[in-house]
């Protein structure tokens, strides 16, 4: 790897390895941290059952008799400062000492956004993903927006890590299980971008394709009565992010309108959403899923976190504030509270 790449990709790390590190204190921090909290559980249960708490009592959660403390606090300043290989560490530290599993006692003990952030963390990185994809296709319904974001944002070689994972962790094939679940236009998307056919390594824009593209998607859609779905389709899936960028600058000079309105009006139901979010995902890379992410879409926010958090969300943090005005820090200061505010922004990082 050339020196200037490794550089780069170094910069666009918020969560890096901690230097003179040791598993096994960090193991017994977290361990005292939870036994605290279950220690402090179980007296606040009891001691409700036997006696009238005092009003002030019930307004701070805390007894005369149980001390206050900060052990959430003690597991964000340990997780979130320790990369993934150093939690995967820390986890068989944890169950060496104490004879539990690290993950499945943070899920006991923890709760709400806070416990789904903290327990995220835990995954190997492309078993995090590829629960997250399983997750969105099991049960009643399938959450169409999670797997076109993830599809979308991940490289070739991600996509191919994400789909062995997926096929080792739930013993079926992450291909065969989109086709099973949806249909139509939306299932050759998916499809598409699973293939991971987009160059994602060169940066490299030719002008004259760029330009070839946008009049074929002028062609398939404004230009003629009806719309060639495929044309649009193979465009938005087997073109790169910086290829795109150039291509929706040239459609809008041609058809006076942006490749958004388009799609819009030439489209509608889970295509019209696919072709969108699609766009919009290589538009402006994970800028988009985290201005999104906040309030009433977490799952969005904590998954392009910590997914991004040790590749390049120094990076996404720096195009998000070009493109809405604002920082990163200051949406999740302004839209999240509690522990689940304080873990993020640790993973966050400072502004750039």
């Amino acid at each position: 790897m050339a020196w200037w790449k490794a550089w780069i990709e170094q910069e666009g790390v918020t969560v890096k390895s901690s230097s003179h590190f040791n598993p096994d204190p960090d193991a017994e921090t977290l361990y005292k941290a939870m036994k605290g909290i279950g220690v402090r559980s179980q007296l606040l249960s009891h001691q409700a059952a036997v006696f009238t708490f005092p009003s002030s009592t019930l307004t701070t959660g805390h007894s005369r008799c149980i001390p206050a403390g900060t052990n959430e606090q003690a597991i964000i300043d340990v997780l979130t400062k320790r990369s993934n290989a150093q939690r995967q560490q820390i986890a068989k530290s944890f169950k060496a000492q104490f004879g539990k599993d690290l993950t499945e006692t943070l899920k006991s003990e923890l709760s709400g956004k806070f416990e789904r952030l903290i327990v995220a963390l835990m995954y190997l990185p492309y078993r995090y993903e590829a629960k997250e994809l399983h997750d969105a296709m099991k049960g009643l319904g399938t959450k169409e927006g999670v797997i076109i974001e993830i599809l979308a944002s991940r490289t070739k070689n991600q996509l191919q890590e994400i789909m062995k994972a997926y096929e080792e962790d739930y013993g079926s094939s992450l291909e065969e299980d989109i086709q099973a679940d949806t249909s139509g236009y939306l299932e050759r998307i998916l499809v598409c971008l699973l293939q991971g056919s987009r160059d994602d390594v060169s940066s490299f824009v030719d002008p004259g394709l760029a330009l070839q593209d946008a009049q074929d998607l002028y062609a398939a859609g404004e230009k003629i009565c009806g719309t060639d779905e495929m044309k649009f389709i193979t465009i938005l899936c087997t073109r790169s992010a910086t290829h795109l960028l150039r291509v929706f600058e040239e459609y809008e000079k041609i058809a006076n309108k942006s490749i958004e309105d388009s799609i819009n009006s030439e489209t509608h139901g889970s295509l019209e959403e696919a072709m969108l979010t699609v766009g919009k995902v290589r538009q402006d890379f994970d800028g988009h899923c985290l201005a999104q992410g906040a309030g009433t879409r977490d799952g969005t926010l904590i998954r392009n976190i910590v997914s991004r958090s040790e590749i390049d969300l120094n990076l996404i943090k720096c195009h998000f504030k070009k493109m809405y005005g604002k920082t990163l820090s200051s949406m999740i200061m302004e839209d999240t509270s509690g522990d689940y505010k304080n873990a993020l922004l640790s993973l966050v990082g400072s502004d750039p």
